[in-house]
């Protein structure tokens, strides 16, 4: 007669367990209980689905079939409050009793909320705008909310509190960070490395962060206005998330006598305490006095358990783990484990700090072994460190090595030498062994074996050695992943295929593309779909707003203090006496921060409120410069040959008439223009996205896919033509074949080498496909449905555009000299 197993817990250990038991065929009929009404869910994959660049389906693990098809009772939603550890029967929150030969508790661990003033409403839970960052459920909640509210503070500086305020600005204006403690990631990191983390994520990613900082109370009387720290300061808030560490989940085992401390001691066979037939796995299990929060130890844990549990290893035993760390915190990679630093006087500590590169390195070595390493803004050397932990092997005599690829080429680790017990992706615990099952198995992509085995479904960071596995596996027949061509990862279609289908059906908003081709709706597209549609339907475009960055629903740059920066149009760089005297007394009246000139000889007016944008675009009286979106910028000149004693054309002129046409124009990526008027290349012509230089001869040179930003390229030369007529149809005809072929973000530096200047020479100079004539209309279609966007002031296109924010934090003041 089979066993009964009963499981109390259905997230990521609890589910594994299973998984491991049913691999090793297991006879048991399975009744689990989960407090979500879901199946389990990777909980490392919730802030990407808070940011934005993840959708909650692709976060399943094992969606609700998983079950019926391993005939497995899954009670989705449902608590157990009693454990009969003598009638072996546990009792549940809907009056339902049952019986067990076997139980595993796996109940993981909750969110810890210290005691604040203000964070909970007696008989109502937490107060109107806080939230906890745990669930999926959390998460739903803290997205519905953010999007009609400007301003939040997270409480927790470690890794979920780091992860949480990145998501939050996809949604938020402003978000602050506060953290009790002195440095950032305190638990991984030592001073060194997590202030090197605080500066990259203040001057990356805009977000303020506060240290040492005890919040003591929530304000606000029916929803949050703000938070108050020890000191007295308060911070303006209408959002408020606590993610200030976990506690595991163990009351029930406490209520029901289990020994319990911090979590439900269990020994090396992962038994509870004196209880051969009840195991504990995940979170809630302590072990040898020690706590795991991470993915891999549970993992471990859970081949332990399902050896003995099923008699396959009844030897098997679990001695702890080391714990090693690779991931990306808020886009910043970090590594870390072991040591912090030197703990005994013989101990070596080899340390590197580049602060203005936001890197941070060290590492720990004890007789001759590794017993530490941190790693902040350059994670290169992980796998290495990882390693070199984990398993003791000899160190190189020269420690920088440790550190540095010290001359030759970086090596990489062969595949082949790694064995296949080795784990690749740590979030997920998948082995070498297990992607070649996969490959085996008949999965000859990459995207497929990711599929399969969840392998690069966590973090990330293990995609580039999944797929060097992948490739040695597949022997050299590994095919290409379809997802790979898509246009968008929404929607499952390369790019002709795409617009095809958008005309055929006549898609001319974004959520009318989701509903007819790509099903659930993807953050991640819907920026690129945006894009593609006004690009197709000029005018007929139906716009979306949450469709939009923040950039492109209030038609500025966002700041990384949640300001605005406003830059008006000055065609080809040129203005007037009289622009310069009105664009003066808008930054006097207004009391503008900083007035400065772009590289795109402009002037920009940084430091506006959101609130107050209307009013300084109809005070200045000028058009929208473009300074922000995908689309066509600006259009760079020289003087030109009417001073210029070198200048052989008219650069000036010809650069007015360009950005007039075409400003505004949307595209796959940014574009930037530059017309200069001698081969000189004052305007920096020849590093464009499309350059024109005036030669000898009233003739004009025209370069295509040029960059000077953080690629730099010199643009291939696309045509010589007689007349600035020439140039004019040769610009629009090319943009109009970027727009119509280049993949979303790809800008004209990776297209042009991709399609090759000789295929684009003769599509769009000599024709020779016949596409030149229709190029032209639609352009000239896309030129005639422009509007201003800052017309939007009078008649604002949603009541919250311009909704009055809350107080911003103060930047310090560029000197000015008098």
């Amino acid at each position: 007669m089979r066993q009964r197993l009963v499981v109390i817990g259905n997230g990521m250990a609890g589910a594994r367990t299973v998984e491991e038991i049913l691999a090793r065929g297991g006879e048991f009929d399975i009744t689990m209980f989960g407090d979500e009404p879901y199946g389990n869910y990777n909980r490392i994959m919730l802030s990407n689905v808070l940011a934005g660049i993840e959708d909650e389906s692709g976060i399943f693990l094992n969606d609700l079939s998983w079950y019926a098809e391993n005939g497995i009772r899954l009670h989705a939603g449902v608590r157990i409050d009693r454990i009969d550890r003598y009638a072996k029967m546990v009792y549940a929150s809907d009056g339902t009793a049952t019986g067990y030969d076997k139980l595993v508790i796996a109940t993981g661990s909750s969110a810890f909320v210290p005691p604040i003033k203000g964070a909970h409403v007696p008989g109502r839970g937490y107060h109107q705008g806080v939230f906890v960052f745990r669930t999926l459920d959390d998460t739903r909640a803290m997205i519905r909310y953010a999007k009609e509210h400007e301003r939040a503070v997270v409480i927790g500086g470690g890794l979920l509190g780091l992860e949480a305020a990145r998501g939050l600005q996809n949604h938020l204006g402003h978000v602050t960070l506060v953290h009790a403690a002195g440095h950032l990631m305190n638990t991984q990191l030592n001073a060194k490395a997590g202030k090197t983390l605080q500066t990259t994520i203040e001057q990356k990613l805009g977000i303020e962060v506060v240290v040492d900082g005890m919040t003591t109370e929530i304000l606000g009387k029916n929803a949050v206005t703000g938070v108050k720290l020890a000191g007295g300061r308060v911070i303006d808030c209408d959002v408020v998330v606590v993610a200030a560490g976990i506690r595991p989940n163990s009351a029930v085992a406490a209520d029901s006598g289990l020994v319990v401390e911090r979590g439900i001691v269990v020994d090396d066979q992962m038994r509870a305490v004196d209880e051969p037939d009840i195991y504990v796995v995940g979170e809630c299990a302590q072990h040898r006095d020690q706590v795991y929060g991470l993915v891999a130890p549970l993992w471990e844990q859970a081949k332990v358990l399902a050896d003995h549990v099923t008699g396959v290893d009844r030897s098997a035993a679990y001695h702890g783990s080391q714990v090693a760390t690779k991931l990306k915190v808020a886009g910043v990679d970090v590594a870390s484990m072991g040591q912090q630093g030197a703990e005994h006087a013989d101990d070596e500590l080899i340390e590197f700090a580049e602060p203005a590169k936001g890197i941070y390195k060290n590492v720990v070595v004890r007789d001759g072994r590794l017993v530490g390493a941190t790693l902040v803004g350059d994670a290169g050397k992980a796998a290495v460190l990882i390693k070199a932990f984990e398993k003791g092997s000899e160190l190189p005599e020269n420690r920088a090595a440790l550190l540095f690829d010290l001359g030759g080429p970086v090596a990489e680790e062969s595949v082949a030498d790694m064995p296949d017990e080795e784990q690749v992706c740590n979030c997920n615990g998948v082995s070498k062994g297990g992607i070649c099952a996969a490959v085996a198995g008949g999965c000859k992509t990459v995207g497929g074996v990711m599929d399969a085995t969840r392998a690069g479904k966590g973090c990330g960071t293990c995609k580039p050695l999944v797929q060097r596995i992948v490739e040695w596996a597949a022997g050299g027949t590994i095919e290409e992943d379809p997802a790979a061509s898509y246009y968008v990862p929404g929607v499952p279609m390369p790019k002709p295929e795409l617009m095809h289908a958008i005309r055929l059906h006549q898609l001319k908003s974004v959520s009318s593309v989701f509903a007819t081709l790509g099903g659930d709706e993807d953050a991640k597209s819907k920026m690129g779909l945006a894009s593609l549609l006004k690009m197709m339907w000029g005018e007929e475009y139906v716009d979306e707003r949450d469709a939009r960055f923040i950039n492109d629903r209030v038609h500025a740059n966002i700041q990384r203090d949640g300001t605005f920066s406003v830059v008006p149009q000055m065609k080809g760089g040129v203005t007037t006496p009289a622009q310069l005297k009105r664009i003066a007394e808008v930054a006097e009246r207004h009391g503008v921060p900083m007035v400065k000139l772009t590289g795109g000889q402009r002037i920009d007016l940084l430091g506006i409120p959101k609130e107050k944008l209307p009013e300084i675009w109809a005070d200045l009286d000028m058009p929208s410069g473009y300074a922000y979106a995908k689309s066509f910028r600006t259009v760079k000149t020289c003087v030109g040959s009417d001073y210029c004693r070198f200048g052989v054309g008219d650069s000036t002129a010809l650069g007015i008439a360009l950005e007039e046409r075409y400003q505004g124009i949307e595209g796959p990526g940014k574009m930037k223009l530059a017309v200069t008027g001698c081969p000189r290349n004052c305007a920096e012509a020849y590093v464009k996205d499309l350059g024109v230089v005036a030669i000898d001869g009233g003739k004009w040179e025209i370069y295509v896919g040029g960059a000077a930003g953080a690629h730099v390229r010199k643009g291939d030369l696309l045509a010589t033509v007689g007349s600035a007529d020439e140039v004019m149809v040769l610009t629009g005809r090319f943009l109009q074949y970027y727009r119509e072929n280049g993949n979303w973000l790809e800008r004209t530096y990776a297209w042009v080498p991709r399609v090759g200047i000789e295929h684009l020479k003769k599509v769009l100079v000599d024709d020779a496909e016949g596409l030149a004539a229709g190029l032209d209309e639609r352009m000239t279609a896309s030129v005639g449905a422009y509007r201003d966007p800052w017309k939007e002031r009078t008649e604002p296109a949603t009541p919250g555009q311009f909704r009055t924010s809350l107080p911003l934090i103060v930047l310090p003041q560029v000197p000015v000299r008098a």
